[in-house]
């Protein structure tokens, strides 16, 4: 489907003054005054993120509270669970939050549910037959719990507290829970709204390291460098796509730093399967390599394994562990590839369905550890919401994923009563319904999006800047690269060049193109490196254009070892400026 393109017109004025005071290239200030970045003083914050500038965990609604009930379980010698999701976010926060308290010497432990025998989040189930049959007298949830009503009030009326940790989006009533870290409910003042799971609780983990410094806790043991533990936090924040901004930006940051220096035996070992050895790594590298890999356990099997990973303090088991989550990966990879194939035929069949504003399809036997995957792959293909059923037993349980226009939570919310539960952000979502109410779920559904989203469904792409060629020297593609780490609400920057030559065009990997361009009008600038992914999409066959009218692109330093090209080592790595292409128009 063709993009529309939209090039970006920030206020002529603030870019110069930026450009005046930072002394960076007039084309860096407008990509941050694009990212809303308008003044020195937000640009000296964004440009080099501390985490001295990181506000205060008391800020958060109810802090105060549950750091009291879980210092008095410490005092008491109480037993504690943690109580996690099987995602990454909630996999790394379950770790996070369960080492420090086990560093307390807590008599704690850690559960995270099955996704295909106990579902998301905690249960009345569990509160039986876990937390009351093992004698358990306080539980944390993290990444979960903000819709858990029926298993909080077992829990209370059982004698179990419960301190509730989540960012997901907040139900009309509130749980009866002894305390909330939830930084979106209303009441709180911390400004803290885009926190991943693992934020929350890594903000708790912070206010339990202040109130024990206060009270000389750890003049008698070693205080904890929390800088240590934001490898997790990156994970988790950049796995969850929550926006990369504030103090998930400065989180982030200090992880890809701690993910390098290889300090967690877990985090080592899955570098290796990923083949990316002693070198700096990024966002991209967390959200498509390593995360889909801690992912696959909790798709397939169980998230423990994960948590086991990041836990352990064996290079040997963390090893296997890594290996087998390789291999589950590749075993989820070709289950995502099945059911994608099978949909697209299905709608090749159907040619109805796309007429209409959301996809909502349903089938037996699908994998709803995989659903969530495909209906993201769907979304980016289609441009409209799309809902994925699986069908077992009588029941389905769903994976919505939604386009930028569209809040999910709130659509679904609308179709609420359909449905016998959901949860989730604008833009990703779970559900569980009756398979005999699938239809009139998705007719509802339909009316609802009609109502709520955008009229077009031709997806947009927005451009930072028109640059010509010459402007790509190593000084730029230094400045762009301060602006990193990338992600949701910091996207990587867009550029529009105009009127090049290919001057040679091959085929490498699982279907790129890998090119040679110099502008038309100037054999004295390039030749540049060039990558056009996923060419089956763009071209009719494996030749290139002769000519490019226009393209729009990432400019990146491609880096490489001498020795092994395409991996990263040690030393001095090699690099050269690379264009990945997004988009073009032939001439």
């Amino acid at each position: 489907m063709e993009k529309k393109w939209s090039i970006l017109s920030p206020e002529p004025d603030q870019v110069q003054c930026l450009t005046d005071t930072l002394g960076c290239h007039p084309v860096v200030a407008t990509v941050l005054v694009n990212r809303n970045i308008c003044t020195a003083e937000q640009a000296a914050s964004f440009l080099k993120p501390s985490l001295a500038e990181v506000r205060s965990p008391f800020l958060m609604k109810d802090m105060d509270r549950a750091v009291d009930r879980i210092l008095l379980a410490l005092q008491r010698r109480e037993k504690v669970v943690v109580f996690g999701d099987y995602d990454v976010d909630g996999i790394t926060a379950t770790s996070l939050l369960f080492g420090f308290l086990k560093h307390l010497d807590m008599d704690v432990d850690y559960h995270i549910p099955d996704r295909l025998t106990e579902g998301y989040g905690l249960s009345p189930e569990y509160v039986e037959k876990g937390a009351i049959a093992r004698g358990i007298n306080l539980i944390i949830t993290v990444d979960c719990g903000i819709s858990s009503h029926e298993a909080i009030r077992a829990a209370h009326n059982s004698g179990i507290d419960v301190i509730v940790t989540d960012h997901h989006e907040i139900p009309p009533v509130l749980p009866d829970a002894f305390a909330i870290l939830n930084p979106k409910q209303p009441a709180c003042p911390s400004g803290f709204t885009w926190l991943a799971g693992v934020g929350v609780a890594f903000n708790l983990v912070l206010a339990l390291r202040k109130r024990l410094r206060d009270e000389h806790f750890w003049e008698t043991r070693t205080e904890p460098n929390l800088k240590a533990a934001c490898d997790l936090v990156a994970l988790g924040t950049v796995a969850d796509m929550v926006p990369i901004l504030e103090e998930n930006r400065i989180y982030v940051k200090a992880g890809l730093e701690v993910l390098a220096s290889y300090v967690r035996p877990g985090v080592k070992a899955l570098l290796d399967v990923c083949q990316i050895t002693n070198g700096a790594l990024d966002a991209w590298d967390v959200a498509f390599r390593l995360a889909p890999r801690l992912n696959a356990a909790g798709r397939l099997r169980h998230a423990s394994m994960g948590l086991e990973l990041l836990t352990t303090s064996s290079p040997e088991a963390a090893h296997t562990i890594a290996e087998n989550l390789d291999q589950e990966n590749s075993r989820r990879q070709a289950i995502e590839k099945e059911i994608f194939s099978e949909i697209l035929r299905r709608l090749e069949a159907n040619p109805q369905l796309l007429r209409k504003r959301a996809l909502v399809l349903e089938q037996q036997g699908w994998h709803e550890g995989v659903i969530g995957i495909v209906a993201s792959r769907l979304v980016e293909r289609y441009v409209r919401p799309v809902v994925l059923i699986a069908v077992t037993d009588g029941m389905g349980k769903g994976s919505a994923r939604s386009p930028e226009g569209l809040d999910l939570f709130k659509a679904l919310k609308a179709c609420d009563h359909c449905l016998e539960k959901f949860g989730g952000h604008q833009a990703a979502a779970g559900l569980t319904l009756k398979a005999e109410n699938i239809p009139a779920f998705g007719k509802e559904f339909e009316k609802t999006v009609s109502r709520n989203a955008p009229v077009g469904l031709v997806p947009k792409l927005s451009i930072d800047a028109e640059i010509s060629a010459s402007e790509i020297t190593p000084r730029f593609a230094n400045e762009l690269e301060q602006l990193a780490p990338f992600g949701t609400g910091n996207p990587e920057p867009l550029f529009m060049l105009s009127d090049m030559d290919v001057l040679s065009g091959r085929i490498v990997g699982a279907r790129h193109m890998q090119m040679r361009l110099r502008p038309s009008n100037c054999v004295k600038t390039g030749p540049f490196d060039a990558i056009l992914f996923n060419v089956n999409r763009r071209l009719t066959d494996d030749r290139p254009p002769k000519r490019l009218d226009r393209i729009a692109c990432h400019v990146r330093w491609n880096r490489w070892s001498p020795a092994r090209k395409g991996i990263r080592h040690g030393g001095r790595d090699r690099k050269s400026i690379q264009l990945v292409i997004k988009d073009f128009a032939a001439a």
